[in-house]
């Protein structure tokens, strides 16, 4: 441990209705989350409790007794969930030491990660929108001011502590204006290219919990050299390569961001431009890091964070990576549990052909849509019926309902009038 590092403590608090297992595994993930910010752990601390506290979200005699028990100089106190402003202030004046939690340090890390304009103003917009409902509490020091009016005495105005929490508001809502307006255009564009690239090419989507080996598989497939790092949220932009193949030369492959446990909603909606590419695609490849003891509920995170985007719906292949560290019994029983998922090492490049043929297969297979098409658009209605197979044809005043079975190559011609993808949902 290096000694220029912050130092410090990490606190939790088990409730009732929790398992202390999942607080546990929360708090090593969050002792991960530090180690990549920056920061050194010097221990890791979890209060059962009946509820949060409401002025320090653990006990206060527990915090004090943790910071005793440490003996050494603590930098800072890092909790597992979100703390209010008001929270984090108590707990500063109190121990006479920073107070941040889970969101703060996973900002920091977006923050040291940035790398493109596109990345910056996201990751500026989700600091933003983490500030704004902490500022009502910040100016409480200053005295609220009441004066006497004319109509009696004892009416309140608004005090210092008000008035500058409010330009303060002000300050930051103009700015999260500003900044969501140049993301809207950056997303105009992104969609702009990707309508382009779908005339030509099919869009594979990697998506998965952060380090589950993304950004491997992507440069294993692609012949890329994208940035692999063993640390949490290495790649924050999405990039797009075609996939070095043969049989699948028309395919388009994108790394995304990764996913995590208890990801606040603005931080999620923060990363709309780079989530984009999985929103779109025609397929995801779920990775999934099988060495990892808890694979099953980053899975179901990954499965909530989707469905949030917009792209619960997409059809998946269930990847489970890192083989070359996983134990064989875990895997025979991801082999039974999940028979349609691929087995793979990115590193090694192990299972990576089967891998390549299932992706094959599943863009190719044929899926069934709903159409609406309008009448007169006659040429698009004898496409479907020459590319597809019509499994039910109705008529809705000037339009023409069409279920048609047909391959994700073709739909791509009629996609403006798709309402549903049935088949969509597929995951194995």
């Amino acid at each position: 441990m290096k000694e220029d590092r912050i130092k410090a403590l990490l606190i939790g608090v088990c409730l009732p209705n929790e398992q202390m297992a999942d607080r546990d595994a929360s708090m090593q993930e969050l002792e991960r989350l530090t180690d990549t910010a920056g920061i050194a752990t010097l221990g890791k601390y979890i209060q059962r409790r009946e509820k949060r506290s409401p002025r320090t979200y653990a006990g206060e005699g527990f915090i004090g007794k943790c910071l005793e028990e440490t003996g050494r100089a603590v930098d800072i106190l890092i909790f597992d969930n979100e703390l209010t402003g008001s929270q984090a202030r108590n707990i500063e004046k109190m121990f006479s030491i920073e107070a941040i939690d889970r969101t703060e340090v996973i900002l920091r890390i977006f923050h040291d990660h940035a790398q493109t304009k596109e990345a910056r103003l996201q990751v500026r917009l989700a600091e933003l929108k983490y500030e704004l409902p902490r500022l009502k509490s910040m100016w409480t020091h200053l005295d609220r001011e009441r004066f006497g009016s004319r109509a009696g005495a004892g009416v309140a105005f608004r005090g210092m502590g008000e008035k500058q929490s409010e330009k303060d508001r002000q300050r930051l809502q103009r700015e999260i204006y500003d900044i969501e307006k140049a993301l809207s255009r950056i997303i105009r564009r992104v969609d702009t290219q990707r309508k382009r690239r779908r005339r030509d090419f099919r869009n594979v989507g990697l998506v998965g919990y952060t380090n589950a080996g993304k950004s491997t598989l992507f440069n294993r497939l692609t012949q890329a050299q994208v940035l692999v790092e063993d640390r949490l949220f290495a790649t924050l932009d999405s990039t797009a390569r075609s996939l070095k193949q043969e049989t699948l030369r028309d395919v388009v492959i994108s790394d995304t961001v990764g996913f995590i446990a208890n990801l606040p909603h603005h931080l999620i909606a923060s990363f709309r431009a780079t989530l984009r590419e999985a929103e779109s695609a025609d397929l995801l490849l779920n990775v999934i890091d099988i060495s990892d003891d808890d694979f099953e509920s980053h899975m179901e995170e990954v499965d909530r964070v989707l469905r949030k985007i917009g792209a619960g719906d997409i059809s998946q292949l269930l990847v489970f990576n890192k083989t070359d560290r996983a134990d064989t019994t875990v895997m025979e029983r991801v082999r039974k549990t999940y028979p349609g998922a691929v087995l793979i090492s990115a590193l090694r490049g192990a299972g990576i052909e089967r891998l390549l043929n299932e992706i094959h297969r599943r863009l190719n297979a044929p899926r069934q849509y709903r159409l609406s098409v309008p009448q007169n658009c006659q040429k698009d209605i004898h496409y479907a019926h020459s590319r597809g197979r019509i499994l039910k044809t109705e008529y809705d005043g000037n339009l023409v309902k069409l279920t048609v079975e047909m391959g994700s190559k073709d739909i791509r011609h009629l996609e403006r009038y798709v309402e549903t993808g049935d088949a969509r949902g597929e995951r194995a």
